[in-house]
């Protein structure tokens, strides 16, 4: 993959379920509520001076969120931070760069 594209959609790693834990306050912050499932599903990613990643999660029985999450380059010695979210997806919604 060159930098700047978009990889190909993978299946979530305890890696990036990690990524999406650290971020969820910030979802939950913004949206002024509280999710008890928040599992990553699926996800992308683009090479920056960094790594943006975009993350389906599923957040109920039927429902989606898309997060986008910009990661920093590890010398920099930052966490992940929310740049995006996308509500109202579906189990089959496409991740796509937002």
């Amino acid at each position: 993959m060159s930098a700047g594209g978009l990889s190909e959609t993978e299946p979530a790693t305890p890696e990036v379920q990690h990524i999406v834990d650290q971020v969820k306050p910030q979802l939950e912050s913004r949206e002024n509520r509280t999710y008890g499932i928040f599992k990553a599903v699926a996800y992308k990613t683009q090479v920056v001076a960094g790594t943006n990643y975009f993350i389906k999660v599923q957040v109920s029985d039927t429902g989606y969120v898309h997060l986008k999450v910009f990661q920093s380059l590890p010398y920099e010695n930052e966490g992940p931070s929310l740049v995006g979210f996308q509500t109202g997806k579906t189990k089959d919604d496409p991740l796509t760069y937002f």
